[in-house]
């Protein structure tokens, strides 16, 4: 009888070791790649109605939490580039990077939130779109805080490296 559960267990333990001599040879991270498929004509994508309502102007209601939210979300996305500020000394800028313009110039200051949320979601100039980065929300909470920073003039001291007057 020990034979038998012996010789059963073996055959057990052996059929569950099948096949790992060869998993060194599959990758672990493989992937289905399907070819480029455009959206038929006449047709909306998912949940392109839901996105385009969320980005249509005036966009939420400026409150305390949505100005936090705001400012957190600029730290995370805009600071590396933008500054702190806003007046375009992040950190890449002192790494090489050409200064983006800063929101204090009167050209920037001119623009209304839905540009901002426009220029977060499709890009402009060297910046590029941050529509699958940045949720449209949040795109909201970041134009009313670069609203607020402009408001409350942090910028009124000259960029790093340039001249004082």
């Amino acid at each position: 009888m020990r034979v038998a559960a012996a010789i059963v267990s073996f055959l057990l333990l052996a059929a569950c070791d099948t096949g790992t001599e060869q998993r060194d040879a599959v990758a672990s991270t493989r992937t289905v790649q399907r070819g480029y498929e455009p959206v038929p004509p006449g047709t909306v994508p998912r949940g392109a109605s839901a996105q385009a309502a969320a980005l249509a102007p005036p966009g939420p209601e400026r409150t305390p939490a949505l100005l936090a939210r705001g400012e957190e979300r600029f730290r995370a996305f805009c600071t590396p580039c933008h500054g702190v500020s806003g007046r375009g000394d992040g950190p890449v800028v002192s790494r090489g990077f050409a200064p983006p313009p800063s929101y204090h110039d009167e050209r920037v200051r001119a623009l209304a939130p839905e540009q901002i949320v426009q220029v977060i979601t499709q890009g402009k100039g060297r910046m590029f779109p941050y529509d699958d980065r940045v949720l449209p929300e949040d795109r909201w909470a970041i134009a009313h805080h670069v609203k607020e920073l402009q408001a409350r003039g942090v910028a009124d001291t000259p960029r790093q490296g340039s001249a004082t007057p």
